[in-house]
């Protein structure tokens, strides 16, 4: 299928783009997983995305802290696809970092998947969500990772163990998203109006929206001014 415009998957130079971010990718592997912030800082959690783990968000995670979110990773080790007790393991998670407190989720592009999932399904129990290049919306092949995915989690991208539910979770949702993205279609990320609250164009590789310390606290000052608007 051929897509044009915003719909269509990105060029080539973007794809090589997003290749110069694999050694900055690969020198978070290294950072710290634990919780950061204040211990009585509000809870968030950050959900990696595919092929990336709690040590590829910690400039993210981070950038939160800094902020004074109380950041927890996922603790689920490395993304490998949708399963069908995605949404369970997560609801455990929340279990684990704050039982009486809503959480605020932060999925970075399959991780915002699962996010709008966990929030659909405990909504009682999600400050909001917000999904960092996350295709969510339009066709699930309208990216350059499919094929790869197909492989690793062993199922299609339209036939996954998650339902495929486009519109919007029952709570706030700002999907950020990027034209520098070399991975994700712009119209995937950005979603309609009827699947999001809120879209904000940011200025970073898809790799960037995880390890780039400059496009990470620009999503922390787009997550303050959105929640001041939807609190």
């Amino acid at each position: 299928m051929t897509w044009e415009g915003d719909d269509a998957l990105p060029p080539l130079r973007l794809r090589l783009g997003e290749a110069a971010s694999l050694l900055p990718r690969m020198w978070r592997t290294f950072g710290p997983t634990g919780p950061l912030g204040p211990k009585d800082g509000s809870p968030a959690l950050v959900i990696p995305g595919f092929i990336a783990h709690d040590r590829t968000t910690g400039a993210l995670r981070q950038s939160l802290a800094e902020a004074g979110w109380r950041v927890h990773g996922w603790a689920r080790g490395i993304n490998l696809g949708a399963r069908a007790d995605t949404v369970d393991q997560l609801k455990t998670r929340l279990d684990e970092i704050a039982e009486d407190r809503p959480v605020l989720l932060v999925g970075w592009s399959l991780g915002g998947l699962f996010a709008r999932e966990l929030a659909r399904a405990v909504p009682e129990r999600v400050r909001a969500v917000v999904t960092l290049g996350s295709p969510f919306s339009g066709d699930p092949k309208q990216n350059h990772v499919w094929r790869l995915y197909e492989r690793v989690a062993g199922h299609k991208v339209d036939d996954p163990p998650l339902p495929r539910v486009t519109g919007k979770p029952p709570v706030p949702h700002l999907a950020l998203w990027s034209r520098k993205d070399g991975l994700i279609a712009p119209r995937a990320a950005r979603g309609l109006d009827h699947e999001r609250d809120e879209e904000v164009e940011l200025s970073c590789t898809h790799m960037g929206f995880g390890v780039s310390r400059r496009a990470t606290r620009e999503v922390v000052r787009e997550i303050d001014k959105f929640l001041k608007r939807h609190s």
